[in-house]
């Protein structure tokens, strides 16, 4: 059976979808939410809205998938007992090794891995498997090969809507060290959505580089369907309901074949950005990067045609007042405009800047769409039967539970009891979201004041709308024993290199540009060499790296599938920064051989946590996003085929772009600024892109010297911490 699964960022567009039809919704409390922008729900509207959905056969996820800092353990533990008891279907957790821990503790606890746990392969999901999780959630770059093979390891849930991110999942610290908010945090400010130019001809003018369209996934669901995945997620806490209710309506549509054209109409009409992409499962598509405009462009509605000095948009669709457009040239924004009258073969724009002949015009505010979306409401099918009869209680049947009256009923003196009169009264639900239908009413002589009836419904109502919304979960009580923090400290030294460089380090960390021509690995060393291997890997690209892997002492990575790929071939692992190791414990859980703390952490919530096999980023380049898409629109013909390039925001910041291969083009963006600083634990120097890692490794620690070899430098978050 499959399931929709909708967003609801707020209680209006958590109705919205329990209305619009969706199976399931996933929604965030006040903390501990990867959408912290969006209203969320408080301790109130959360119990309403699970009765509310419950009561409809409506299941609800609770969304605490954000990186939890140690001195948050205990009131994050206590959060994820008290929304169990309340009743959450399960619990969406981005961090694997906490979740693990719960697991153990609490096996009734239902689990679900978020996207940002980075599953992207069958060895992702072989290990949330192994941690207890019941469900994962795709990251958004997987290929479709792997997800049919990792759905017959686990149950999986991918993304069919919504906006993409462009950074691969989790591995997002643009918005941290950029700006101080953290995506891991909840506090993303998209500077993925801002304006860039690249250093290569034809991409020199400031555009939206790195925005991508919104998903839409549209028929391509059967295939996911066909591979075994379970639940279709559709993307936007931070959507209007009417959004929500859109996405729900095109999505149950497709998949009971009763698709109309008008459905798509209102999807695009709601909220557009890019005109669509299928995304990268099935390979990049041209529609990927939405490079001319970042925001909603809604649906396509004519072309501008300049009538006496009218801006004539020529179209069969009908439009009224109150609908406002879009007018892009070229593929550029360059107006807003409004509906000012129905002409012949058309409409006229009310614009206060000047359009020209062949503007495109697009509608993005549709004044009665809302209306028409919002206006179904999903109701309980109620049927009912009563037994009225003098001197006996009241006997009230709903759905085959019986409810009683208090006392026997009087006789009638004058006027008794009739049918039309329970069916009058009990047609009315109140607030209970009941389709109420009668069976046998049968009355005998019974009196009862309008009164009387009015309170009895409002008892059976109230009574059986908490039979059919109550809680279900096997209550957990808090018994969590927190392990011990600070197990000794780590002197080691690890490099991050491009080339085999020997600084005197006990661990290097090689990072090869090309995956499938690795060069030999020195036969003679003074230190571990590890290889790197990126976060995100397709089955195939590993299947291909394995074979160079022996030559290597272990394996460094910031995806946590290496933790069983390592497992597999009898390699150690050097768990890299990406895994967001961030409390004590995920040191505990991690089974790695070395561990690098999260590099959102201040120098005194590492010193915290470290222990004898804990490095901590403390100098060097710090990579903020992984980009499994090319930048250029795959153009492979005219690549100049650089490894290294140069992104440029509106206040002249410049972030590097460093290309390598894994068969496929794949890129890393890089700060604008590199890491100056010293570590309370083992020191870990990222030294990619530098001509001279050796000079890197060998300044580490001395922050002056940092200073004057980078020029251009940052503390990072060692003592701020990001929010």
């Amino acid at each position: 059976m499959c399931e929709i699964l909708a967003p609801a960022g707020n209680m209006e567009s958590a109705l919205a979808a329990i209305n619009g039809g969706a199976d399931a919704i996933y929604l965030g409390l006040t903390e501990f939410s990867a959408r912290s922008a969006a209203e969320n729900f408080d301790e109130e509207n959360f119990k309403k809205i699970l009765s509310y959905a419950h009561a409809l056969g409506v299941k609800v996820y609770v969304a605490m998938n954000t990186l939890i800092k140690d001195a948050e353990l205990e009131e994050f533990l206590k959060k994820v007992v008290k929304v169990w008891n309340c009743g959450a279907d399960a619990l969406i957790l981005s961090d694997i090794f906490l979740g693990g821990y719960i697991k153990r503790n609490c096996p009734q606890i239902r689990l679900h891995l978020s996207t940002q746990g980075g599953v992207c392969n069958v060895y992702g999901a072989g290990l949330a498997k192994k941690y207890g999780f019941d469900r994962v959630i795709l990251a958004r770059e997987t290929d479709f090969s792997d997800i049919s093979e990792i759905a017959k390891v686990i149950e999986t849930e991918v993304f069919v809507q919504g906006a993409l991110c462009t950074c691969f999942s989790g591995q997002c610290y643009m918005s941290s060290f950029a700006g101080g908010n953290s995506g891991n945090r909840g506090k993303c400010k998209q500077p993925c959505r801002k304006i860039y130019s690249i250093d290569r001809t034809g991409y020199e003018e400031p555009r939206y580089r790195l925005s991508l369209s919104d998903l839409c996934l549209g028929e391509n669901i059967f295939k996911m369907v066909d591979a075994g995945v379970k639940s279709f997620k559709i993307e936007g806490r931070m959507r209007r309901p009417e959004y929500v209710a859109a996405a729900v309506k095109y999505y149950k549509n497709i998949l009971s074949r009763n698709f109309s054209p008008e459905d798509l109409s209102d999807l695009k009409r709601t909220f557009n950005r890019g005109n669509y992409t299928s995304g990268l499962a099935f390979g990049q598509d041209k529609s990927l990067i939405s490079s001319a405009v970042q925001g909603h462009i809604g649906e396509f509605a004519g072309v501008i045609k300049v009538i006496n000095g009218k801006y004539v948009c020529m179209s069969r669709m009908k439009f009224r007042n109150g609908d406002c457009f879009k007018i892009l040239r070229d593929g550029l924004e360059v107006a807003g405009g409004k509906f000012g009258e129905n002409v012949k073969d058309g409409f006229t724009v009310v614009s206060g800047k000047k359009l020209r002949s062949g503007d495109k015009v697009f509608i993005t505010t549709d004044s009665e769409l809302a209306t028409r979306l919002l206006s179904p409401r999903k109701t309980v099918p109620v049927k009912i039967s009563a037994n009225f009869t003098c001197g006996e209680k009241a006997e009230i049947c709903v759905n085959g539970v019986k409810f009683y009256g208090k006392n026997p009923l009087a006789a009638a003196k004058t006027c008794s009891l009739s049918a039309d009169d329970i069916k009058n009264c009990f047609k009315k639900t109140d607030k209970y979201p009941f389709d109420v239908t009668f069976l046998t009413l049968k009355t005998e002589g019974a009196f009862v004041a309008a009164s009387e009836l009015n309170a009895l419904r409002r008892k059976v109502y109230s009574d059986y709308f908490k039979i059919i919304s109550s809680n279900k979960n096997m209550p957990v009580g808090y018994d969590f024993v927190l392990p011990h923090n600070g197990h000794g400290n780590n002197s080691g030294t690890a490099l991050i290199s491009e080339k085999y460089a020997d600084p005197g380090c006990e661990i290097l960390i090689f990072k090869p540009h090309d995956y499938s021509d690795i060069p030999a690995v020195p036969k003679k060393r003074s230190c571990e060499i590890f290889l790197y291997l990126p976060p995100y890997m397709t089955g195939e690209e590993i299947l291909q790296v394995s074979r160079v892997i022996a030559e290597f002492d272990g394996i460094y990575c910031d995806g946590t599938w290496a933790l069983e790929f390592c497992e597999k071939i009898n390699k150690p692992l050097f768990a890299g920064c990406g895994m967001n190791i961030s409390n004590r414990i995920d040191v505990a859980e991690c089974g790695a051989k070395y561990i690098a703390l999260s590099k959102e952490l201040t120098e005194s919530e590492q010193a915290n946590i470290s222990c004898g096999k804990t490095f901590a980023l403390s100098s060097g380049a710090i990579k903020v996003m992984d980009l499994i898409y090319c930048p250029f629109g795959k153009k492979c013909d005219s690549c100049d085929r650089r490894d290294y390039y140069t992104l440029t925001d509106g206040e002249r910041r410049k972030f590097p772009l460093r290309r390598y291969k894994t068969g496929a083009c794949r890129f890393e963006v890089y700060n604008c600024a590199y890491l100056a600083g010293k570590s309370v634990t083992g020191v870990l120097v990222d030294g990619t892109m530098q001509s001279d890692p050796e000079i890197a490794f060998e300044i580490r620690g001395d922050v002056k010297r940092q200073r004057e070899f980078y020029k251009n430098y940052t503390r990072g978050h060692s003592d701020s911490p990001v929010f």
